[in-house]
């Protein structure tokens, strides 16, 4: 544990594979270095900061708690829990408080894809069909009228949908499309309004749940927007994943990712011994809404839950160019190639994001003024809808961890903006 003072159609045979997976061996996991502010070019003064912004949000009632790390040139200057782990029982935050990440954990999908590109067992331009034969003749929801123009509504309330009809896809979606979030899969357009999902089922799995996707139409033309989606895209990344590594897509990630960084508190599935770690969402029954029911399948886009110092590892592995601990996750032009911006103008195109691209499975940020951002230039990260967000700065040479379990608005900026501030060089 982390402590600190600053104030409490396979490329490659499966042989291949198997091969290759024996002769990767994991150096053991070790601690990131704790240090002043001052030793990294901080202010341990500043950094202080972040104490009277999170106790703020809590007393404004927007938060129940929070996590926060701080580490900077591969060394951590801040670490602190603040508030209730469960408001009922009146126990505090822990440093070691098991929070769900749900979207949070795209940006692991994004590196497990990264993985795969850079083995040559799959490539971002290939077919999702090559892969997955369902979805080799989707069609594209547009509006009923006008007759002579196909019109994707940006969004339709599911269930409510507007009069439409079915045009088909100009071309098959990629796996690109899929870690882009332009491919129109899910994204809560026409589309997804006149499908819906399909029900989660205890029994699922990733092999059994995403072929049922390929019957959804797609929200627009393949490549032609931007549209996040939230539940199943990455998803479908991560069944291709188990089937050109041959290992199912929770095994991959542990063997892979989070066994080599000493990520010993994530998971998919929460060991019935770690239960009592785990953050009680005050005013939201989890159980009762389903963020917890049992099952098998291990959602890419949504299903993680963990700690920050084990975030603070993945992201700091990303921030090192792929390696932490003597063990090499990705190469430097593996996570260059991730973290750069893969959707041209579509993620910022008229207005919506300013300033702000998106790579593989993480937003990149391009101009800090036109996004109104305190993070540096070529900053790149993603959050949850419970509040968790996590980012790596290379510029500025930052990763930081902020968890929460409400989504508290203007915590992560004023997070941001406390450490901008305790800059010194």
């Amino acid at each position: 544990m982390i402590e600190t003072g600053t104030g409490t159609c396979f490329r490659t045979t499966v042989v291949a594979v198997a091969v290759a997976a024996t002769a990767w061996t994991a150096l053991p996991a070790e601690e990131i270095p704790v240090a002043s502010p001052e030793e990294v070019g901080m202010s341990s003064e500043r950094l202080l900061e972040i104490d009277a912004v999170v106790k703020r949000h809590i007393d404004a009632g927007g938060i129940q708690g929070a996590v926060t790390v701080v580490a900077r040139r591969g060394k951590v200057v801040h670490f602190e829990a603040y508030g209730l782990m469960d408001v009922d029982r009146g126990l505090p935050m822990e440093k070691d408080s098991i929070f769900r990440m749900a979207s949070s954990s795209k940006p692991v999908l994004g590196v497990a894809a990264m993985m795969m590109i850079e083995e040559g067992l799959f490539d971002p331009a290939d077919e999702v069909a090559q892969y997955l034969p369902e979805f080799a003749g989707m069609q594209v929801a547009v509006l009923k009228e006008p007759a002579d123009e196909d019109v994707s509504p940006a969004f339709a309330a599911p269930g409510q949908a507007p009069e439409h009809r079915l045009v088909p896809a100009k071309r098959r979606i990629t796996i690109h499309d899929l870690l882009t979030h332009t491919s129109g899969l899910g994204s809560y357009g026409l589309g997804t309004a006149v499908a819906g999902l399909p029900e989660l089922k205890p029994e699922d799995t990733l092999a059994t749940r995403v072929p049922q996707y390929a019957s959804m139409p797609l929200d627009f033309q393949p490549g032609s927007q931007w549209g996040y989606s939230p539940r199943i895209g990455h998803d479908v990344v991560a069944r291709i994943v188990e089937i050109v590594s041959g290992t199912p897509y929770d095994e991959f990630l542990r063997q892979r990712i989070f066994e080599p960084l000493g990520m010993k508190d994530t998971h998919f599935f929460l060991p019935p011994e770690k239960e009592s770690r785990r953050v009680v969402i005050h005013g939201l029954d989890a159980k009762s809404k389903g963020w917890d029911k049992p099952g098998r399948y291990p959602s890419a886009s949504g299903g993680l839950s963990s700690t920050a110092e084990d975030y603070l590892r993945f992201e700091q592995m990303l921030a090192n160019g792929g390696e932490l601990f003597g063990n090499r996750i990705l190469s430097a032009e593996s996570v260059a190639r991730m973290t750069s911006n893969q959707a041209g103008d579509l993620y910022g195109g008229k207005g919506k994001q300013p300033g702000s691209g998106f790579g593989y499975a993480v937003s990149v940020l391009l101009d800090p003024v036109a996004a109104k951002s305190a993070r540096g230039k070529g900053s790149f990260g993603w959050g949850g809808a419970f509040g968790t967000v996590s980012w790596t700065d290379p510029a500025n040479e930052i990763t930081a961890v902020l968890l929460v379990q409400q989504g508290s608005k203007g915590m992560s900026e004023d997070f941001e903006n406390v450490i901008r501030a305790a800059l010194l060089d």
